[in-house]
């Protein structure tokens, strides 16, 4: 295993940590509510507070992770998350449990964000979208284990054991990731004290995060010199890209029309099929499915339909699958409608995350995090769209409308694609 394969690997188990322990309080809010003596809803701010936190830390962890090293600062936040979660477990109120999940959001939304920019520097855009779909497979697997776990774990060891289990991972994972990146750093040394003719100059050119493995260089006029030292100017260099904006935008209003009705799939399948509530939680688990089918095939629909082809399927079968829980809701058709949103959201999402790697690769930490932040909020506000909607139209309508909306979207980011290709 070569070095960067190494560093992916322990990126992509903290990335499973990160997701798994934003889902992992979900199902294990009765039993929050009978240790501490009140309603289940009233513990939901431990689900809540932690994604306050991950949404809005984005504004400082691109720029720092631009600054010092994007590996390097993901195993320190790895290790506070780590640190934190243990807090969760020995915390001896609900608000100390909730100011312990806030602290462990902010922190680990360091991961996912800058280990995509960290594959950005490291691996050609060519072969960037399907080293991204592997990586994915550790948040795939987070988001689909993470409400599993809370559940068992909540119902066996006690809900305590849960967040043990989450700082364990976190810690192992940022550790490891700190010897990768120290044993890099000092293969580099070593390359350049025997001199840089025996190298070809690459540890002189090596970055931080990608020394041992073959680094992506930034443009020309991209150096050290040219990338501004404050978080503003870090934001200004990203906005000031016309391709920056739409790609923000585009991910913004995917989040919006996905996550927004995605939320109510199992409340959908209770109350119009008659589904237990757990069950219908279950069979929107199945989403992590189709992303894991994407990921299997990766490579190989990026040949066949190249990345305008994978924008409008990828749109097309989001539509797919939010009609088919619109028409037909159901144990098998939920199921099947569930894996066909993860597949076409992997699809469309997976193409705009490889192109975010791209929007400003001299402040690619930055870039990430800024889109991760507006992926975020459109996801919250989707979650309040649609909770003002269903009452008042019902899901069958809501869900056609996201259909339509993600159809739209995967069109219009196909169009761009055309676009761009003509123009370069």
């Amino acid at each position: 295993m070569t070095q960067s394969d190494r560093t992916l690997f322990w990126l992509a188990a903290a990335s499973f940590a990160s997701m798994a322990s934003m889902r992992i309080c979900d199902p294990m809010l009765p039993a929050l509510a009978d240790d501490f003596g009140t309603t289940a809803a009233s513990t939901a701010g431990v689900v809540t507070l932690y994604t306050i936190g991950y949404g809005f830390s984005q504004l400082a962890h691109g720029p720092l992770g631009d600054r010092i090293g994007k590996a390097r600062y993901i195993a320190g936040a790895a290790m506070a998350a780590a640190l934190a979660s243990l807090l969760c477990a020995l915390a001896p109120g609900l608000a100390m449990l909730e100011a312990a999940r806030l602290v462990t959001g902010s922190m680990a939304a360091a991961i996912i964000p800058l280990s995509m920019a960290w594959v950005g520097d490291t691996v050609p855009y060519a072969q960037r979208q399907a080293t991204l779909a592997r990586f994915l497979n550790g948040t795939i697997l987070g988001l689909i284990l993470g409400q599993a776990l809370g559940g068992l774990l909540a119902d066996t060891l006690g809900w305590r054991s849960a967040f043990v289990l989450l700082a364990a991972i976190f810690a192992t994972a940022g550790w490891k990731l700190r010897a990768v990146v120290r044993a890099g750093a000092a293969a580099s040394a070593q390359a350049a004290t025997e001199g840089p003719e025996a190298s070809g100059g690459a540890a002189a050119r090596a970055t931080p995060d990608a020394a041992g493995s073959s680094a992506v260089q930034p443009p020309p006029g991209a150096g050290a010199s040219s990338v501004p030292s404050g978080a503003l100017a870090r934001y200004a260099v990203v906005l000031r890209s016309a391709w920056a904006r739409a790609i923000l935008a585009i991910v913004a209003i995917e989040g919006l029309f996905a996550f927004g009705a995605l939320a109510f799939i199992p409340t959908s399948l209770h109350e119009r099929a008659g589904i237990p509530i757990w069950l219908a939680g279950a069979i929107v688990g199945s989403f992590g499915f189709g992303g894991f089918a994407y990921t299997l095939n990766a490579g190989r629909l990026l040949r066949r339909f190249g990345e305008k082809g994978l924008a409008l399927a990828g749109g097309l079968v989001l539509a797919a699958g939010f009609g088919l829980v619109a028409a037909a809701p159901g144990f098998v058709p939920g199921v099947i409608a569930c894996v066909l949103i993860g597949l076409g959201y992997q699809m469309l999402h997976n193409t705009l995350q490889t192109h975010a790697t791209q929007m400003a690769p001299s402040v690619r930490g930055t870039a990430v995090a800024l889109f991760a932040m507006c992926l975020f909020i459109g996801q919250s506000a989707g979650v309040t769209l649609a909770a003002s909607a269903v009452p008042a139209a019902g899901f069958a309508p809501v869900f056609v409308a996201t259909a339509l909306g993600l159809a739209a979207t995967g069109a219009v980011f196909a169009w761009l694609l055309q676009r761009r290709a003509a123009a370069h």
